[in-house]
């Protein structure tokens, strides 16, 4: 069920130096990423807001173009990272980020596995054949091109088991990390 959220008809805030150097970092964090500056820094103050915004406030805050803004938002809630929610008595439509960081993760992490690591995963499939099928291909490099795609499997599968494990589990996991490394410390150490 949606919730309707009350309009507060209040003028956007200044953001505060924090929350300003936050969406900027985002932004420059998101394009380091492939992803375009505008819809980071859009998805940084939705993320901090704290209340449901439309495209007005978002481009008077973030000075930039309406037009911008409307398909950095379209772009956003195609992702997930986002989604549309009713204001009372306000007719323009309002966003607001996933508040749950861990799934906010999950998502980009997804997102980021789909675009990047996938089709790298497919082209060093299609290599490795090519190469092991090509006697002018070196055994040292088809060695390479084996490994880096057993990594790439390795990745994937794993992935495959995190992504749907609950928080409550990840969690205790990851904070166990530097413990099970000096507790498998003895069995890992290569012969000397």
């Amino acid at each position: 069920m949606t919730e309707i959220i009350e309009n507060t008809d209040a003028p956007s805030a200044k953001l505060s130096p924090a929350v300003e150097r936050f969406v900027l970092h985002w932004g420059d964090m998101g394009a380091t990423w492939g992803v375009n500056r505008s819809v980071a820094q859009i998805h940084a103050l939705l993320f901090v807001s704290g209340k449901p915004l439309h495209a007005e406030e978002i481009s008077e805050t973030l000075e930039m173009a309406r037009s911008n803004v409307s398909n950095s938002l379209k772009e956003l809630v195609g992702w997930e990272l986002i989604k549309r929610v009713p204001v009372r008595g306000d007719r323009r439509d309002h966003y607001e980020a996933v508040g749950d960081v861990w799934e906010m993760v999950r998502t980009i992490v997804a997102m980021r596995k789909a675009r990047e690591l996938d089709p790298a995963a497919e082209v060093l499939k299609s290599c490795l054949n090519e190469a092991r099928d090509d006697p002018s291909t070196s055994p040292e490099a088809v060695a390479r091109l084996d490994d880096m795609k057993d990594m790439l499997d390795l990745f994937d599968g794993w992935y495959g088991q995190m992504k749907d494990t609950p928080k409550e589990t990840l969690l205790p996991m990851i904070r166990m990390g530097s413990k099970v490394i000096e507790l498998l410390r003895p069995f890992t150490r290569k012969k000397e």
